[in-house]
């Protein structure tokens, strides 16, 4: 059997703070559902460590032809990223009510 390989999996300051804008709105109602929602995230990302393209490519960014960015979906949040050499990049935590497809071409075409 094959051994697996092990990614190192990074937050972007962009997707730290936007971690951090969610969980400071949810805990205006609750600060314990704000910390579950942090560690659901937190625990759906960790998973990239192993097999990171089990992601699908990101919807929205392949019709304009940008494929190398993926999501995971814990819903309502969409966790974006890309893999590079043995990291994964955190770029985005993004609310999926949101037009996704603006929201990630202004972002990520920087």
């Amino acid at each position: 059997m094959a051994e697996a390989k092990i990614y190192q999996v990074l937050w972007t300051n962009t997707a730290q703070q936007d971690l951090t804008e969610i969980v400071e709105y949810i805990a205006q109602d609750s600060i314990a559902d704000a910390l579950a929602i942090l560690q659901k995230l937190e625990t759906r990302a960790a998973l990239l460590i192993t097999l990171p393209n089990r992601g699908r490519i990101v919807p929205e960014l392949l019709h304009t032809g940008i494929s190398q960015y993926r999501e995971l979906v814990s819903a309502p949040w969409r966790i974006i990223y890309r893999v590079e050499n043995k990291q994964v990049l955190i770029m985005a935590v993004l609310d999926s009510r949101r037009d996704l497809q603006t929201v990630l071409l202004n972002r990520l075409s920087h």
